[in-house]
């Protein structure tokens, strides 16, 4: 057993300015399944999962919600399809100090998992171009619960029935947006919120995580 488990955001805490391509994805993805044209333009994308921002931009274009529901799933898998054949390398957006963070904890023995809103290849993929997925045991995305404080306890469940932590493992989440705040406050997790995103610094400081920091460089180690 690990003496702590640490969940990971990905957007804006482990990688950051990773250019259109995730968007384009989603908007491709729509457009081969159901032939409508749309957009991310006036989604406030960050922090959502992916199959919420999908099901906005399909009532965007005014489909039925009979129809999105029964087109949801093909379109998430054209989705990630879309975005393994078209993300570039992506070893130069990781956030201040993550690589060197990421080892660290490792020498530590410390566990590593994913709570993200990225669909499951596009999240995995997202992190192998930036060089980073070899750290993660596992993780929980966006199409596995209909929120991220599901995600989150769908994570420390399975980390538990792997055997990975034990009653006294403290369990933290480390994201940039308040939706990642949320969902450690509903499992009763410490949570640590960087400002490495594009979420508002007040508003960040208005969800109340237990550490606030401008970015991972400054995690202090003994407080996980």
């Amino acid at each position: 057993m690990h003496p702590s488990l640490i969940l990971f955001d990905i957007d804006g805490t482990l990688v950051r300015r990773t250019g259109p391509y995730h968007r384009q994805a989603l908007v491709d993805a729509i457009r081969q399944i159901t032939g409508l044209t749309t957009t991310t333009e006036g989604i406030p994308v960050h922090g959502m999962l992916d199959p919420d921002i999908l099901t906005l931009m399909l009532q965007a274009a005014n489909l039925p919600a009979p129809e999105i529901a029964a087109h949801l799933p093909a379109i998430q898998t054209a989705a990630e399809d879309a975005y393994l054949a078209s993300v570039p390398d992506l070893r130069d957006k990781s956030c201040p100090g993550v690589p060197a963070l990421l080892a660290e904890l490792e020498t530590r023995d410390i566990a590593l998992a994913l709570v993200t809103g990225n669909l499951t290849r596009i999240g995995w993929r997202k992190l192998e171009r930036a060089g980073l997925h070899h750290h993660f045991r596992f993780g929980a995305f966006g199409e596995m619960a209909p929120t991220r404080g599901g995600l989150a306890r769908l994570a420390i469940e399975r980390a538990r029935r792997e055997n990975l932590i034990g009653p006294q493992s403290r369990i933290t989440l480390i994201g940039d947006a308040p939706q990642d705040v949320r969902a450690a406050q509903e499992n009763g997790i410490q949570s640590i919120a960087v400002r490495t995103g594009i979420t508002p610094p007040a508003d960040l400081e208005h969800s109340r995580p237990d550490h606030l920091l401008d970015d991972l460089t400054q995690l202090d180690l003994s407080i996980i």
